[in-house]
């Protein structure tokens, strides 16, 4: 199973990004699929999950109406829409893979976690 997360960069507060996360080796459809960020110098935390069917999405509060999580199964690819962005989103990103199962904010419950895409907000 590889993830390959992309779409990170240097954005002002209240721009947008979009990060990918290209899944294969898998099969995708029978994968709940996430993200999680680490901010420097804080533990790594929970951002967002969707099911395998696309519903269900959840979000960590501190995002909740700012971001929106979709997947694309024909093309294996998770997103990540991030609108009104704050110098609080400034983190590494990682898209995770967990076989099974609903979406789950412990990072225990997840069997697979990509190289992490940097973003970075400025104030």
């Amino acid at each position: 199973v590889q993830l390959q997360a992309s779409g990170g960069g240097l954005v002002q507060a209240a721009g947008s990004l979009r990060l990918s996360c290209a899944a294969s080796g898998m099969t995708f459809s029978r994968y709940t699929m996430g993200w999680f960020r680490q901010a420097p110098g804080k533990e790594r935390e929970f951002v967002s999950a969707i099911s395998r069917s696309g519903g269900h999405p959840s979000y960590a509060d501190s995002v909740k109406g700012r971001f929106t999580i979709s997947r694309d199964s024909a093309k294996t690819t998770l997103f990540l829409q991030m609108n009104n962005l704050k110098p609080e989103d400034t983190a590494v990103y990682y898209c995770a893979a967990r076989n099974g199962g609903l979406p789950d904010s412990r990072q225990s419950a997840w069997d697979y976690w990509g190289k992490g895409t940097e973003v970075t907000v400025s104030s």
